[in-house]
């Protein structure tokens, strides 16, 4: 596959993803407050939204662009190319439906883009792309951040009912990115094994990996969970953060569980540390309360 096509790929995801999120955005004002203790009543409602249904469409074109730009790229690359788009999400979000950040959070966010940048800046042109991690490795990595998404995910949640709360939704974009983070690995795991013509033999390939159990998981959870977030938060903060958690951890812990080298030259594992390091303070110091009043939608998901 040529560069042309990794990049038209690669960009199709791009618009895709920010396009999702923009339209699902304003088709949760129209819609009753979600619950996540509620996830049957929850896909009603989402599903009962034909723009809800459009974005994520949208969303569907994007992973489906992710399987593709994975076969043919290592993982850092592949996610130095997918995280770009926070630059049309930004823009989007400003534009269409009319979110303003705080100085400090434009601040963060400018230094998360910074950051990315880093990691972009020590990728090679080329290099050697997996296709297969070892199970027990993948299985290790992945279960303790879905356990750790979930619990960040319920702590904030009761946070954010107490009646003086205010989150700006930064918890929540963690959670939901670990979330992402391993269906990102899931995903990648699924296009290296997309090399057979042979159906029978391929589902039957994935059915003995745990590649298809950690999407159904992830997509299942990720859902909810991330719906509910974005109807109660900003989405030019929550999906910022989400991306990054998303790319950090796919970024290390696939370079780890798919065994694809870290760059040899000291200047290049520099940038791809520090930009690590970089992304992961700046979420630490982000703010985590909102100044403005609570959301009419988040209150009244509490009652």
């Amino acid at each position: 596959m040529g560069l042309r096509r990794r990049l038209v790929a690669a960009l199709l995801e791009n618009v895709a993803y920010s396009t999702g999120f923009v339209l699902e955005k304003p088709a949760h004002s129209a819609l009753p407050p979600l619950s996540t203790t509620r996830p049957a009543r929850l896909l009603r409602l989402l599903l009962g939204s034909p723009l809800w249904l459009a974005g994520s469409a949208a969303l569907a074109a994007g992973f489906a662009a992710q399987l593709v730009v994975y076969r043919t790229l290592p993982i850092a690359a592949a996610q130095g190319l997918f995280v770009s788009g926070l630059v049309l999400l930004l823009l989007l979000s400003s534009r269409v439906l009319g979110e303003r950040t705080s100085g400090r959070e434009r601040a963060g966010i400018g230094l998360i883009l910074c950051a990315l940048v880093m990691v972009v800046a020590s990728l090679r042109g080329h290099g050697d792309v997996s296709r297969t991690a070892a199970t027990g490795t993948l299985l290790a990595i992945c279960l303790p951040a879905l356990v750790a998404g979930v619990l960040l995910y319920g702590a904030t949640e009761r946070r954010a009912r107490r009646p003086e709360a205010s989150v700006t939704g930064v918890e929540y974009g963690v959670a939901v990115g670990l979330l992402y983070g391993v269906s990102s690995l899931a995903i990648k795991g699924v296009s290296g094994l997309l090399t057979t013509d042979h159906l029978g033999a391929l589902a039957l390939t994935l059915l003995r990996g745990p590649y298809p159990y950690l999407l159904l998981f992830t997509g299942a959870a990720g859902l909810v969970l991330s719906q509910t977030a974005l109807q109660r938060c900003r989405a030019s903060l929550i999906v910022p953060v989400c991306t990054t958690v998303t790319c950090v951890f796919t970024v290390v812990c696939g370079t780890v569980s798919f065994g694809e080298p870290l760059p040899h030259e000291p200047w290049r594992l520099a940038l791809r540390l520090g930009g690590t390091a970089l992304a992961v303070c700046v979420l630490l110091t982000l703010p985590r309360h909102d100044a403005a009043h609570p959301d009419p939608v988040r209150e009244g998901s509490d009652r």
